[in-house]
């Protein structure tokens, strides 16, 4: 029996966490419930003086390096190619930008444990979810080894 279902657009937003082991077996998971096609977001967070002088003003050296770490990855836990996008250094506008831009049906967020995550401190998720879309939050063990 062939399906007509259209794959859903996942977006998936992370930085430091993008290859990390809880955010593989989110994105295996995801896979194995319904088709789907993956977009890794990764937000061009600025670093030294580029955070003091102007944020906007850098390459996307870092964000483009974690993606090309991690989509690999990614590709073999969703059992298809991932897309990325390197997005906003602020991560609101990055996730918001990407949602205008294409048409996502869902989001995962990963990011650092609740006392490490700036995103977290931000409020993310609950951001996001106030665009419209489900959101998923995936963060490691606060005791497990990075």
């Amino acid at each position: 029996m062939e399906s007509s279902e259209k794959p859903a657009q996942v977006l998936v937003v992370a930085h430091k966490t993008a290859a990390t082991q809880p955010l593989l077996d989110a994105v295996r998971q995801r896979a194995q419930r319904g088709p789907c096609v993956f977009t890794l977001l990764v937000p061009n967070t600025p670093h030294g003086l580029h955070k003091v002088v102007d944020p906007e003003d850098q390459g996307a050296g870092e964000a483009q390096t974690v993606i090309d770490r991690a989509v690999p990855a990614l590709s073999e836990a969703a059992g298809s190619p991932v897309g990325s996008i390197v997005g906003d250094p602020d991560p609101v506008a990055a996730v918001h930008d990407a949602i205008n831009l294409h048409s996502f049906d869902e989001v995962i967020i990963s990011t650092l444990s609740a006392r490490l995550s700036r995103w977290l401190k931000l409020d993310l998720p609950s951001k996001v979810a106030g665009m419209g879309l489900p959101v998923t939050t995936v963060t490691p063990a606060d005791d497990a080894a990075a």
